[in-house]
C-alpha cells in the first residue's frame, strides 16, 4: 500500500482511507469484514462524520458496536470524523457550542478518547473563525482532538478561519473521480475561454492545498458526478472511457476500479482516496490500484477519454 506523509499532523497515512458513510444497515459480522479486509491491504485510517446513517451518529456507533476495539487496537487506527451539519434544515453550524457538542457525541458514539482528525464538514457561510478557533483550542488541549482540517473549503474560505486558527489545518476533504475532475483539468485549459473547463470555479484550490501542506481527500472516486452514480461500467454515458480502463487494467494486471483509484494516486499532490464502499472485493481492488503508476500517457488519456480537452 502506497503511503503519504500529511505535513503539519506526522502522520504516515495510507493512499487509502476507508469511509464508513454507509454501515448503519450493517452487521456486526459485515462491518468486520470490512474493516478486516482493508486492514489486510495496509488501510487502517477510517472516515466518519456526526451526520452519517439515519440519525446523528448512527455509523460512528455501528462502527463502535461492531469492532469492540481494545485500547491498543484504537491506538493502531487513525479515526477522522466530521462536524458541521445539522440534519434538520438542513443547515451549516460551525459555532463553538455545536462543534464542542459534536465532538463529544462522536467520541461516546465511537467508544473512544480522543479523534485523530477532525474535519469541517462543508462551509458554513455563517461562520466566525473566532467561535472556531476556540472550539478548536479547547478540543486540542483536553485531548479530545490532535488534528484538524475542512471539507469542501475554497483557498478563501480556509484563509478566512486561518485569521484566528491557532492550529494548522492538515486536510480538505474534495470530490474527485476521473469524469468529475475540474479540481485537477480546469488548469489544463487555462486560457482557452471558449471552453467550460478553463473557468475557474474553485480559486486555484488544488495548488492552494499543495502550496499550503493541506492533504486532499478525494471522497467519491468513483462517481461520475455528484451522487450521479458508478462510471466504471456505465458503457451507455462513458463507453471511451471504460474501454480504455479495461485496457488499462489488463495491462497492469487489475481492475478498472483498481485503475480509477490509481489516477487519483498518480497525481503528485500526494492526495488520499476515500473509498465509500461496503464490498471487500472492491476495497481489493482499489488497494491493488493504489500502486500501480500510471505513465504520462495513460493519466492524460484517461483524462481525455472522460471528455476533458486535453489540448
Amino acid at each position: 500500500m502506497k503511503t503519504i506523509e500529511i505535513p503539519h499532523a506526522g502522520i504516515t497515512a495510507p493512499a487509502l482511507v476507508l469511509g464508513l458513510m454507509r454501515i448503519a444497515e450493517k452487521t456486526d459480522d459485515e462491518v468486520k469484514e470490512l474493516v478486516r479486509t482493508a486492514r489486510d491491504h495496509g488501510i487502517d485510517f477510517h472516515d466518519h462524520a456526526d451526520v452519517y446513517g439515519p440519525e446523528m451518529h448512527a455509523c460512528e456507533r455501528r462502527f463502535a458496536e461492531a469492532m469492540k476495539l481494545t485500547p491498543s487496537e484504537r491506538a493502531e487506527l487513525t479515526i477522522q470524523t466530521k462536524a458541521g451539519i445539522v440534519k434538520d434544515g438542513p443547515y451549516f453550524d460551525f459555532s463553538y457550542e455545536h462543534l464542542i457538542e459534536s465532538v463529544n457525541g462522536s467520541l461516546e458514539a465511537l467508544g473512544t478518547d480522543y479523534i485523530d482528525i477532525l474535519l469541517l464538514h462543508r462551509p458554513d457561510a455563517l461562520v466566525e473563525p473566532e467561535e472556531v478557533a476556540r472550539a478548536f483550542d479547547e478540543l486540542h488541549a483536553a485531548g479530545k482532538v490532535r488534528h484538524f482540517g475542512v471539507s469542501n473549503h475554497t483557498p478563501g474560505q480556509i484563509e478566512l478561519l486561518k485569521t484566528a486558527l491557532t492550529r494548522p489545518l492538515v486536510a480538505n476533504q474534495l470530490q474527485l473521480s476521473i469524469p468529475h475532475a475540474a479540481l485537477v483539468t480546469q488548469g489544463l485549459a487555462a486560457n482557452m475561454a471558449a471552453l467550460d473547463q478553463s473557468i475557474s470555479r474553485d480559486v486555484g484550490l488544488l495548488d492552494y492545498c499543495r502550496l499550503n501542506g493541506i492533504t486532499v481527500q478525494a471522497w467519491s472516486p468513483a462517481q461520475s458526478g455528484f451522487f450521479t452514480g458508478p462510471f466504471v461500467g456505465d458503457r451507455e454515458n462513458f463507453p471511451e472511457l471504460n474501454d480504455l480502463l479495461e485496457e488499462i487494467a489488463e495491462r497492469h494486471g487489475v481492475t478498472p476500479n483498481g485503475i480509477s483509484t490509481a489516477w487519483i494516486t498518480r497525481h503528485p499532490a500526494q492526495m488520499q482516496v476515500v473509498l465509500g464502499t461496503t464490498t471487500p472485493s472492491r476495497v481489493v481492488e482499489a488497494a491493488a490500484g493504489s500502486d500501480v503508476v500510471l505513465s504520462r500517457a495513460e493519466w492524460y488519456g484517461l483524462a481525455r477519454a472522460a471528455g476533458h480537452t486535453v489540448p
